[in-house]
């Protein structure tokens, strides 16, 4: 805990690298087993932006090409997604998720949420304010991220 009201601003920034990192690692561990990080936000994303090609993933997901290429084969194979001919490049596909894939992300989802839902509940009221204004604040924080 801050000792001081008036933290510096290279203080504030460790600090909430620190719990940020620390709140991510405690939600992927609550993750499904059978998903890497990298599949879940992958599957993710083809869901909230989907259809996509391989190559607009990759540059949403800001990975390389032959990385996202391994990881559809996977959720491919997994059921999780499908590939759908490209109407504009005949040679391309467009990667879909499944109704499988949205039933593992939904449950993914629920599973994380019930976690922090958990610690929430430990909190008093004012406390559970605080943090209601801090997500609204770093939603803003991060809004333009790519200015």
């Amino acid at each position: 805990m801050l000792t001081t009201s008036d933290p510096s601003v290279p203080e504030l920034a460790s600090r909430l690298r620190l719990v940020v990192t620390r709140t991510a690692r405690r939600l992927r561990q609550q993750s499904d087993p059978g998903l890497s990080p990298t599949q879940a936000a992958a599957l993710a994303t083809i869901e909230r932006a989907g259809p996509l090609t391989p190559s607009e993933l990759a540059r949403i997901e800001r990975v390389q090409r032959p990385t996202i290429s391994r990881v559809t084969a996977r959720l491919g194979q997994a059921g999780l997604l499908e590939r759908l001919p490209d109407e504009l490049d005949g040679r391309g596909a467009r990667l879909r998720v499944t109704p499988e894939g949205r039933r593992t992300l939904r449950a993914l989802r629920n599973r994380k949420t019930a976690y922090l839902a958990e610690r929430l509940e430990r909190l008093d009221p004012e406390d559970r304010a605080v943090l209601a204004r801090a997500s609204g604040l770093l939603e803003r924080l991060l809004e333009n991220e790519g200015e």
